[in-house]
């Protein structure tokens, strides 16, 4: 079944559905390191269909340039299937052309995809002095059911954050949902928690889906699955780091753990990329020494309870979580986009290694395996990992909507 994957992002919804036997048509993505990753991603799973994984291994080990690496599969037209450019407007037309010439008169089985969701998110709307109410942001879906007049797919998947169903006091939902089934689908939702996937994560989401009112579908109901894990289960095969640490490529300290083999996060190969850690000056890490000390002791750091000397902003009524420790005993708290920023909310959880989560490791909490290469280098990196759908939460989704689609 073939899908078309819109705001892509480092492609998590992607592989998701990917690994649960779909197809990839297109991707259509803004930001242009994602893409890079997206195109770095694809070769990987057509290297992986064809046993030749041997030359993926050699160019993330720097042995293969990405000239060479890109050229190698010019000609099945992969950096092509990923179209760099925003959608909407007149670029929509452009979109709908080179996809049309990837399809190949092939079908389009399925559109997914989860616009930016700063406009509807709760930390967004209060940071903004109009409650975000004016950001062209929430009419994406507009843009998104363009897609779905112009192939007609049986079934789509809309995934956004929870506040998309009170922004605007829940006109944006209403209006959304009544505009969806304007255009001739039937739809349903569901507030899906990751950690009910096998993501060691505190991750909820909305699952808006799809379906066209002439097929016989139902909304599917999800398969949870039992997870007992922690992030120690995660995190504890990983060198350990000091801050600004790079290791590109480095060895595991450790075998696997009964997590990390079961879910195929660690998939057979010796080394691990992008275990790299942002640097921090002394302020920060003393107040990473505090926020440990006070998490070791079954308490979370609230900015005004710092000392004087180490506070820098004014405001000490909102956003007073700003440093948080990740819990090793536990699941982690939602991974964002702000890590790409700073690593304040995404402290290590040891107080032997005072710092931010590497990039391998918020990798790895956003469900990412090992061989999951991201491009443009760390801020970039951590941008598409805060921004993305964990793979195990997809691949999850996929399987459920295909036992409905069969």
């Amino acid at each position: 079944m073939n899908f078309i994957d819109l705001f892509s992002g480092a492609g998590g919804l992607s592989e998701g559905f990917i690994n649960a036997g779909f197809n990839p048509i297109a991707h259509v993505e803004i930001d242009s390191n994602a893409c890079k990753t997206l195109e770095t991603r694809l070769i990987f799973h057509k290297l992986k269909e064809e046993n030749k994984l041997d030359f993926y291994y050699d160019y993330l080990l720097g042995n293969v340039s990405r000239d060479k690496f890109i050229s190698k599969y010019e000609n099945i037209e992969i950096s092509s299937s990923v179209i760099n450019t925003a959608i909407g407007g007149d670029n929509n037309k452009d979109i709908f052309n080179q996809i049309n010439t990837l399809a190949d008169s092939q079908e389009i089985d399925l559109v997914v995809g989860g616009p930016p969701c700063q406009a509807y998110s709760l930390i967004g709307r209060a940071r903004d002095k109009n409650g975000m109410k004016d950001d062209s942001r929430n009419y994406l879906y507009k843009e998104y059911a363009k897609f779905l007049k112009e192939y007609r797919p049986k079934v789509f998947v809309f995934e956004n954050v929870l506040g998309l169903v009170t922004a605007n006091g829940g006109k944006f939902f209403t209006n959304m949902k009544a505009y969806f089934k304007r255009i001739g689908y039937e739809l349903d939702y569901s507030i899906e928690t990751s950690s009910d996937y096998g993501v060691l994560q505190k991750r909820k989401r909305i699952i808006l889906i799809g379906w066209r009112k002439d097929i016989n579908f139902q909304f599917p109901e999800f398969k949870n699955i039992p997870n007992h894990w922690t992030v120690n289960d995660l995190l504890s095969d990983l060198k350990k780091l000091k801050p600004g640490e790079q290791n590109n490529i480095t060895k595991y300290k450790t075998d696997t753990t009964h997590y990390l083999s079961n879910f195929e996060l660690r998939n057979g190969v010796d080394f691990v990329t992008q275990h790299i850690a942002r640097p921090h000056n002394d302020r920060d890490l003393e107040i990473y020494k505090i926020a440990i000390k006070k998490f070791e002791k079954g308490e979370r750091l609230k900015y005004p309870d710092l000392p004087e000397r180490l506070k820098t902003h004014n405001n000490q009524k909102s956003f007073v979580d700003r440093f948080k420790v990740v819990d090793a005993n536990g699941y982690s708290h939602t991974m964002v986009a702000h890590i790409a920023k700073d690593g304040h909310h995404y402290i290590y959880p040891d107080k032997k290694q005072v710092r931010s989560l590497s990039v391998r490791e918020a990798a790895r909490i956003q469900s990412f395996p090992d061989d999951f290469f991201f491009e443009g280098g760390r801020t970039a990196a951590f941008k598409q990992i805060g921004n993305a759908v964990p793979p195990l939460m997809a691949k999850n989704i996929a399987l459920s909507i295909k036992d409905n689609m069969i």
